[in-house]
């Protein structure tokens, strides 16, 4: 399921696809950040004042990010309700534990 967040300035579209944020079809971010935790808020808050989380490289308003929050949430349930997609999660994170203990 695709969700449509933005229209940049320069024509790309910001959509959210599953639990991914894409920039013009590529991937961009996994997950939003806070202006007010990033290093370079100064910056972000100067080239655009009302920007509250930043996608990657793309700024978001409230709204926008309110957008991408939605559209995670019904990617989630739809992945949690579906069983393979769950057990693809438990493989996954089994094999990034025995990574983390060396096994490989």
């Amino acid at each position: 399921m695709t969700t449509l967040v933005k229209t940049t300035a320069d024509g790309r579209r910001l959509e959210v696809v599953g639990l991914a944020i894409c920039l013009d079809g590529k991937l961009e971010a996994f997950e939003l950040i806070e202006v007010k935790a990033h290093p370079n808020r100064r910056a972000i808050w100067a080239a655009v004042p009302d920007a509250t989380h930043i996608a990657g490289r793309v700024p978001l308003t409230q709204a926008e990010a309110d957008i991408v929050n939605s559209a995670f949430s019904r990617a989630e349930s739809e992945i949690l309700a579906n069983p393979v997609a769950i057990n693809e999660r438990f493989r996954i994170a089994a094999m990034r534990k025995a990574r983390e203990q060396g096994i490989e």
